[in-house]
């Protein structure tokens, strides 16, 4: 359709264009060659008129000085010549005049009854074929819908079988697999008899209960559910974990939550490390340019900075190698902690015994950490770690300068004097953290920008 009966049909009606103005200005030019015949005859026309008026004039003159007794011979007779060159002039006025209008006549009918018809014609001609071409067009239009109908049906006979073939709970455990935090449900809380101090010097014989050393569960030291922006039925239950304090390898997070913190700080990692390569290979540039033209800077003032670019470079190898050693524990930690949810009951218990409070599992039992969780932890310390993605907090604001387009991945693109929010100021290396009101962050050229920093920012 695009090519056949669209294409075709614009080229044809640009080709249309073109002759229908090439007949327009034909019949502009007949038109004003007519104009210019009609005014050759006027003119013919008013400059007879006009001689005739001044032979009229010579001849009063001349009959008014032949009666005048008083006038001379010579008068008379110069009169009489006026009269003689005023009437010739009219009669070859009237010959111009007469030959004018014999000329316009004709070319008038030449104009009405041969050019402007054989214009019309052509015009007639032109507007057939192009009715000839548009039926064309339709035909082939439709023969392409008659075509496309039966891929279109059989399109919808598809959509139609897809809706049938749905499987709701094959599409809800699908959720529930990528969604899954990883937890253990919470162990039953065991009974604390605070009596047993009052009925110390009862007999032996007295019912009581014994106090189990063994099977007592911390409840501080229960897992909790989630974190509160996952937990649905209102706020998280005051029984949940008070966690402890961030570890660097996140093992105080649950395995799936830990692999993705791991993810996320190599991937953090690794743009850092394309930045400082970039910032390498500018001031290596930088440095060239300098010994080809020592007029515009000292090579030797950059050598501090390219040893400092190249230092943080080894880090974040350094960095990245340990978190993907990390990541490579957990992954092949993750396959194993699922079949362990299915063992029986006292499986489940000794396995628990041997899960860190923090949550972390270790297959090493002389590694594990087995001391009480921190009470002076901070109550939404844990939500603050297992959530993605927890706003920093604003630590200024800016008004972009210049418009920034943001097309790199991690970038913010902004319009010329937007107001934005300051999170991370320039580490020296360009760039700003920042974020709109509706939550977007991203890298902004620090160049771009006006800082305006709030005082005590830092830290709150």
């Amino acid at each position: 359709m695009g090519h056949r009966v669209y294409g075709e049909l614009m080229r044809y009606s640009h080709d249309l264009k073109t002759e229908r103005k090439m007949h327009l200005q034909e019949g502009r030019k007949a038109q004003q060659y007519l104009d210019m015949c009609w005014k050759q005859m006027d003119n013919s026309k008013k400059k007879f008129e006009r001689e005739c008026r001044e032979a009229e004039k010579a001849q009063q003159s001349y009959e008014r000085l032949d009666n005048d007794t008083n006038a001379t011979k010579a008068d008379v007779e110069k009169a009489k010549q006026q009269l003689n060159l005023r009437t010739h002039m009219a009669d070859e006025n009237k010959n111009e005049y007469a030959a004018q209008l014999q000329n316009f006549n004709g070319e008038q009918h030449k104009h009405y009854y041969i050019v402007i018809p054989q214009i019309y014609k052509q015009l007639q001609e032109m507007d057939e074929r192009r009715t000839i071409k548009l039926s064309e067009c339709y035909k082939g239009f439709a023969d392409s819908e008659r075509k496309v109908i039966p891929i279109i049906s059989k399109c919808l006979e598809g959509m139609i079988l897809a809706a049938k073939s749905v499987d709701e709970h094959r599409d809800s455990q699908l959720v529930i697999d990528c969604f899954k935090s990883g937890f253990e449900p919470p162990g039953d809380f065991p009974f604390e008899d605070y009596s047993q101090n009052i009925y110390r010097t009862i007999s032996d014989g007295t019912i009581s209960t014994p106090k189990q050393e063994g099977m007592r569960i911390d409840p501080k030291t229960t897992v909790g559910k989630a974190k509160g922006k996952l937990w649905l039925f209102g706020k998280k239950p005051k029984w949940s974990v008070k966690m402890g304090p961030a570890l660097e390898d996140f093992s105080h997070l649950p395995p799936e939550q830990r692999r993705k913190k791991l993810q996320q700080r190599i991937d953090e990692l690794n743009r850092e490390l394309q930045k400082e390569t970039d910032q390498k290979d500018a001031l290596i540039k930088m440095k060239d340019v300098y010994e080809k033209n020592p007029q515009m800077g000292d090579p030797s003032s950059l050598q501090p900075k390219l040893a400092e670019t190249m230092s943080n470079m080894d880090r974040l190898r350094m960095e990245i190698h340990k978190n993907e050693a990390w990541l490579s524990e957990v992954e092949g930690k993750v396959a194993a902690r699922s079949d362990r949810r299915h063992s029986s009951d006292i499986n489940h218990l000794v396995t628990q015994g041997r899960e860190s409070p923090e949550g972390s599992y270790t297959d090493d039992a002389n590694q594990e950490v087995r001391g009480p969780p921190q009470q002076h932890a901070h109550p939404n310390e844990f939500d603050d770690e297992f959530e993605d993605d927890d706003p920093l907090p604003a630590i200024g604001h800016c008004k972009a300068i210049y418009p920034f387009d943001g097309h790199n991945e991690g970038t913010l693109a902004m319009k010329e004097g937007e107001i934005l929010y300051i999170i991370e100021e320039d580490k020296g290396d360009g760039w700003t953290r920042a974020r709109r009101h509706n939550g977007e962050e991203g890298y902004v050229p620090t160049s771009y920008i006006d800082v305006t920093l709030e005082k005590n920012s830092k830290g709150s």
